[in-house]
Formats: C-alpha cells, structure tokens, sequence
C-alpha cells in the first residue's frame, strides 16, 4: 500500500496551525493515483477545518496523533444543498435534511477508510453552552456532525477514537457494506446530540467491538426523511459492544421514513443508561425480524431533560403528528437479556396499530430504585397523544400487543419505590402467553399479574 504522510505535503502538526490545506492536498493525490494510505503521523496535533474524503483512501491516524477540528464554523463542509460544491451550500437539519456542518465528509466514495489508533477530537466545547448542571446544548441546531459519509459502499471505520462530539459522531447514509469495528467514541454525558454510530439508510452493517459513551444514543438506526431516496435500514449485525448512553443505547428510530429489517444484536454489555434497547417508530417506516440475545442492562434516569425514564426494553409506535401514521412493530425475539434497573419493560402500541409476535425467552428483569428522580412514569415521546405519563411501573408492562410469549423469563423488584406494582401489567392486549413465567408483586396488597382487555390468554 502506498504510503502518504501529511507532513510531507506541509501539515504542520502543532495544534495551532489549519492543517486542512496541506492533508486534503495528501487525500487528494492519494485519490488521483488509484488510492493508498494517508497517514497522520504520531506525537502531533493536526488542527484542521473539514476534509473531504475520497474513494480507496485509508485516512490513518497513528497511535499518538490527533485530528483536532476547528471551532470556526466557516471552515466546515455544509452537505445539504449542492454535492458537487458543498462549500456553497445552505444550513440544513439532519433530521428533514442533510448535515448542516460537516467535519469529515464524503460522498461517493467507495472503498475509503478511517482507521489507526489515533484520536478525533471534533471541540464540541467550541459550539455548546451549559443550560443547567446536567445538560449543555447550543446555540445553534444542529451542531455539527464529526463524520458523514453518504452513498459510499465497502467502507471501514477501524480502531481510532473520536472525543467531544457536538452533535453526531460517525453518520453513514446510503451506505452499503460498512464496516464499523473496535472504534472508541468518548463524548462528555451532559452534550445533548452526541449520537454514537448513526447508519441511516445502510445496508450489511457490522458494528463490532466498540465502546460508545456519549449523550443522547449510542447505536441508532434510522431511516430519515432526508436521505429517503436510499433504501431500507437493513442486514445488520451489533455485537460485543459496551454501551453507555443518556436515552438509549442501542435504538432503531425515532426517524424512520423508511423500514427496518433483519437486524441481529448480540452479547453487548449497557451500564448506568437513561435506556438500553429501544424500538421507537414515529414514521411510517415498519420494523420485523429483530434479534436480541445475550446482553445485560443497567438502567438510571439521569434526569428529565433526557427522553426515558429508565426502561431497560422499549417499543412503541405512534403516530408523529396528525398527518403521519406510524409503522408496524412485528417479530421481535429477546433471549438470555438480563436487565437490572429504575423501570420495566414498556411496549406500547395505539389502538389502530398494535405491536405483534414479541418473545421473551430466559430473561431477568429487576427493579430496584437508585436515583433521587421520582418514579411511577413512562416516557411515550415523541408523538402526538402521549408524553411522559404517569403509571405504576411494572416488570412488564404491555399496552395494545398481539401474540407476546414470555417464557421462561423472571421479574423481581429490590429497592421499592411507591409506585412499583406488579410482576406484569397488560391491557388492550391480544393473545398473551406465559409459560414458566415467575414473578411476585412489589407490595404484598398488589397482584403479580393483573390483566385488563385481554385476550386469548395463558399461563402455563
């Protein structure tokens, strides 16, 4: 492989100095040569505004080097408008539309790669300020987003660490075959929009080995409106990660335009988050054939500036607003989870679309009180008839469902709350089946399971 040092092409590396000119002038010939490595060489800080990558080049970070961005907005790369100028283009919304900012940005660019062991450092302290002591935000929505590669195929995300996000960390969309594996992303837990590893719209996803701390999700997926004209969110595979998050660690919505489908997680560890694994389809996307196995949960609210109230396992699906009706929510397996937190299980579908063929099988779940923030709530936002609501909490609590089999599954409490009531909590729901279920009540006046509305249902 043909090596390309930044130093040679006039990067400075003092930490100081806008390094950007003289790397992209390396990624830029690497590119116009059949491609390579461009290598950023330890014991430097390379300050730089956005870089754009190009196809078969390898951005590589050695062990001891840092890519640090630049805190003057002027110098990003805004996606949104025109992908042959990016520079030229209007502010946007990552949500309804493309990236406003971008620091590390590709488009088409198939086969490139950002590896090494070395570190990004994307300033989010540059563009947030402090709204209480749990929580900071920005002056502007969004902030931007560290890495957004869209319409690029076979590309690698391997072994560095990125740090101080102020938005969305690593973005691909439209993306097919991406592999994403042993990467660190170390954002501060109070920088609202810090998002982990957002694919949106990709294909043949792995996500392997990672360690993800960061405010607002870990591991999303979605499909959004801005990039609608790529496919599915589909064949996905997430696995031996380690997950800490201020709303949920391994999600696949809120923005789903489009479907979700065949998605395996597997043997991840989620400590000390908002939420652990959560469905939440607001759009007219649908979700089928998901897979849990083999992960433990613990679950904390942080505080009511964040969306959750402590669920270790969520699914929902509402409508957004008057004019969207929400996706269907079928097939989905959970074995051998453990999960030990403030809240229970929530699966909440609505009255004209409820959510179908779940199954629990060899799972824990525990609630035990930790934090001073009160309990007895569900967090059903975003959507148009609910918000956090008030309820008694329950191991399970099921509301508008069909076909859910809970087998071989214990539900516990430890440290009681007020609000903490039964081992099961159904209602409007259709065909319930337990089979060596065993749960108690948290207070000896409770029933372990109390059924309202229900149908076609057993316990074995």
């Amino acid at each position: 492989m043909k090596l390309y040092d930044v130093i040679s092409f006039g990067a400075v590396g003092d930490g100081v100095t806008d390094d950007a000119p003289a790397i992209q002038a390396a990624i830029d010939d690497c590119f116009e040569n059949g491609g390579g490595r461009v290598v950023l060489e330890s014991g430097h800080t390379y300050y730089s505004s956005s870089l754009q990558l190009k196809a078969n080049v390898d951005l590589h970070l050695q062990k001891g080097a840092t890519l640090k961005a630049t805190a003057d907005l002027a110098g990003y790369i805004r996606p949104n408008e025109q992908i042959n100028d990016p520079k030229t283009a209007r502010i946007g919304n990552p949500v309804t539309g493309k990236p406003s900012f971008v620091f590390l940005y590709a488009f088409g660019a198939d086969n490139c790669a950002i590896s090494g062991a070395g570190t990004i450092n994307a300033n989010a302290y540059a563009f947030v300020k402090r709204k209480d002591q749990y929580y900071v935000t920005g002056d502007f929505y969004p902030r931007p987003t560290t890495i957004y590669i869209e319409k690029s195929n076979h590309i690698t995300f391997r072994d560095f660490t990125v740090k101080n996000a102020p938005f969305w960390t690593l973005h691909p969309a439209g993306c097919d075959d991406v592999l994403i594996e042993t990467i660190r992303i170390l954002n501060d837990l109070d920088v609202a929009n810090s998002d982990g590893i957002d694919p949106d719209h990709c294909s043949n996803v792995r996500i392997r080995g990672c360690h993800i701390v960061c405010a607002d999700d870990c591991i999303c997926l979605k499909t959004t409106n801005g990039n609608a004209e790529y496919g599915p969110c589909e064949n996905i595979i997430i696995d031996g990660c380690t997950l800490t998050s201020t709303s949920a660690a391994i999600k696949i919505g809120t923005e789903g335009v489009g479907d979700f489908r065949n998605i395996l997680v597997s043997n991840c560890i989620i400590s000390r988050s908002n939420r652990g694994l959560s469905i939440q389809i607001r759009d007219g996307g649908n979700v089928e054939n998901v897979s849990y196995q083999n992960i433990f949960i613990e679950t904390r609210r942080f505080c009511p500036d964040w969306w959750g109230t402590a669920e270790p396992i969520v699914l929902t699906t509402f409508n957004r607003d008057e004019q969207t009706i929400s996706g269907k929510i079928r097939n989905i397996r959970f074995f051998n989870v453990r999960a030990a937190g403030e809240n229970g299980v929530l699966i909440h579908g609505n009255a004209d679309n409820y959510i179908e063929d779940v199954t629990f099988e060899n799972c824990s779940i525990t609630l035990s009180k930790t934090s001073k923030w009160p309990c007895g709530l569900y967090d059903l936002r975003p959507c148009l008839a609910y918000g956090v609501e008030n309820a008694d909490n329950a191991a399970f609590y099921l509301r508008y469902a069909k076909n859910i089999t809970i087998e071989k599954t214990t539900a516990a409490f430890g440290n009681l709350c007020d609000s903490y009531r039964h081992a099961l909590d159904a209602a409007q729901v259709d065909t319930l089946t337990l089979h060596r279920f065993a749960g108690t009540a948290a207070h000896e006046t409770d029933e372990a399971i109390r059924c309202e509305n229900v149908s076609n249902y057993k316990n074995i």
